[in-house]
C-alpha cells in the first residue's frame, strides 16, 4: 500500500519538496542482494563498494524529463548536421574521420536539476552504471502513490540492449544479428564498474550470444579478425576511456575499427562528436547554432546547457577574476577527473588548467536529497543521468555524493532510482 508524501502542487515543485521531505528507505535491500549474488555468484564484489547505492529514490517531475528529453533529441539532431561535424572533427583526432555508422550504445546526459528546469552538464559516450541501475530499479518499494519508476520499466532494459546491440550491427551494415562480443576494458577485473561487466555479459549470454569480458590488451588483430585467446569477436562493447585508441596497447582495437573488421560501440567518432568537452561550447552558443540553420525549437531545447568557453591564456584572466562562477572541465576528462569549482582553485590548480586545455562551463549549482544517515537528517547532492539510444531514453538513474564531483565514496550516496512525479 502506497501513501501519499506531498501535498497537492504542480509536478516540479512536488518533485523537489518530495526530495526534501520524504525520508523513505525504498530499496528492499534483501531483494537487490538476492538478485546480484544471483547473478554475481556471491557478494564479494559488492561488499568491496560499499556506497555503489543509495537507499532512497531521487523525484523528478514528468515535465523535467520531457525537457531532458528534448535536450537530447536536440543533440542528437544537431550531430548529424554538417556545420556542426565539420567543427567537432576540426579538434578531434583523426581516427574520428572513420564513421562507419553506429550510434554508439547506452549513452549518458548528466543533469543537474535546479528552480530553472534542468541543465546539461555533460554528456557521456561509454557511460557506466546501467545495468546496476536495472537491478537497483527493480528491487524499489514505490512510497509515493504520484510515483513511478521511470522512464521506462527497468524490466525492458535487457531488451532494450539487446535491440540496441543488433541496431548497431545493423547500422554497420551487416545482417542478422552479431554472433560472439567482446566487453571491452583495460585490466577489467580492476575497475570499480567490473560488476556490471558481468551483468552484461550474463544479459547476453540468456539471449544465446557468445561473449566475454576481455582486456583490452589482451587483443589481437590478424588476417582482418579481432581476437582474444583464440576467440574471434564481430562486435566489441567498448569501454575504454582511451576514446581515440591512441595508446599502443589499443593498436589491434584500433586496426579493427578503422578497417571496420569489428563493431566497435562506442567508438572514436562518436566520442569526437557527443562528449569532446570543447563540444559544449559548440552547443551552448546560439549564435553560431543560429547560423547553421538549427531549428529554433532545438536551439532553445539546447538552451539548457549553460554557456561554455574554452580557456586559453588570453582569457585566462577574464576566467580567474570571475572564477567563482565557473566550472572548469578538462577537454578529454572523465569521471570528474581533474575538474574543479572555481572557488576551490588554487593558483597552483589554475597553472595546470592555463597549460592544459579546459573549457569553462556556467557553474549550475546541482539538485539536493535529503536522506537520514546514522539517524541525522542530512543532504546529499544529486545529478540524474539519462541513458540513452538512438536519441531514446532507455532508462533515468541519479546518482548523491559529497564534494565537488560525483563519487561512489559518499555514506549514504551512489545510484539512486528515479521516481518520476
Amino acid at each position: 500500500m502506497t501513501r501519499r508524501c506531498g501535498e497537492e502542487s504542480a509536478p516540479g515543485e512536488a518533485a523537489h519538496a518530495l526530495n526534501r521531505a520524504c525520508l523513505c528507505r525504498t530499496l528492499d535491500e534483501a531483494a537487490l542482494k538476492l538478485a546480484l549474488e544471483r547473478e554475481l555468484d556471491g557478494d564479494a564484489l559488492l561488499g568491496e563498494r560499499p556506497h555503489l547505492f543509495s537507499n532512497v529514490a531521487v523525484f523528478v517531475s514528468r515535465p523535467e524529463i520531457e525537457t531532458m528529453n528534448e535536450v537530447v533529441a536536440a543533440i542528437e539532431s544537431l550531430t548529424r548536421r554538417p556545420a556542426y561535424i565539420a567543427a567537432a572533427l576540426a579538434w578531434a583526432a583523426p581516427i574520428a574521420r572513420h564513421d562507419h555508422g553506429p550510434r554508439g550504445v547506452l549513452m549518458g546526459y548528466d543533469f543537474h536539476l535546479g528552480p530553472d528546469g534542468p541543465a546539461l552538464i555533460e554528456v557521456n559516450t561509454n557511460a557506466g552504471g546501467a545495468f546496476l541501475n536495472a537491478a537497483l530499479a527493480r528491487a524499489q518499494r514505490i512510497c509515493c502513490e504520484e510515483a513511478q519508476i521511470a522512464p521506462a520499466s527497468a524490466e525492458q532494459f535487457e531488451d532494450a540492449f539487446l535491440a540496441m546491440i543488433e541496431a548497431e550491427w545493423r547500422a554497420q551494415g551487416h545482417a542478422g544479428s552479431p554472433t560472439s562480443i567482446a566487453i571491452v576494458d583495460d585490466d577489467p577485473s580492476a575497475q570499480f564498474l567490473y560488476p556490471e561487466f558481468l551483468l552484461a555479459a550474463r544479459a547476453l549470454g540468456r539471449h544465446g550470444v557468445k561473449n566475454v569480458v576481455a582486456d583490452a590488451r589482451d587483443l589481437e588483430f590478424d588476417d582482418g579478425q579481432l581476437s582474444a585467446h583464440g576467440q574471434v569477436f564481430d562486435l566489441v562493447y567498448n569501454r575504454l576511456v582511451d576514446f581515440s585508441l591512441a595508446e599502443a596497447a589499443h593498436a589491434p582495437l584500433r586496426a579493427a575499427y578503422e578497417s571496420g573488421a569489428a563493431v566497435v560501440t562506442p567508438n572514436p567518432r562518436v566520442h569526437a562528436l557527443f562528449a569532446d568537452k570543447r563540444n559544449l561550447t559548440l552547443m551552448s552558443d546560439a549564435a553560431l547554432l543560429g547560423s547553421w540553420d538549427v531549428p529554433e525549437a532545438d536551439i532553445a531545447a539546447l538552451g539548457a546547457i549553460p554557456m561554455t568557453r574554452r580557456v586559453t591564456p588570453e582569457n585566462g584572466p577574464g576566467f580567474w577574476a570571475e572564477r567563482k562562477h565557473w566550472f572548469f572541465k578538462p577537454a578529454h576528462g572523465y569521471g570528474g577527473k581533474a575538474a574543479y569549482r572555481g572557488d576551490k582553485i588554487t593558483q597552483r590548480v589554475w597553472s595546470d588548467i592555463l597549460a592544459g586545455d579546459y573549457v569553462a562551463q556556467r557553474f549550475t549549482p546541482p539538485g539536493a536529497r535529503s536522506i537520514v544517515f546514522d539517524g541525522v537528517r542530512q543532504d546529499r547532492k544529486v545529478d540524474v543521468r539519462l541513458y540513452t539510444y538512438d536519441a531514446k531514453i532507455v532508462l533515468a538513474a541519479a546518482r548523491l555524493y559529497q564534494g565537488q564531483t560525483t563519487n561512489f565514496r559518499t555514506p549514504g550516496g551512489g545510484f539512486a532510482p528515479v521516481f518520476v512525479i
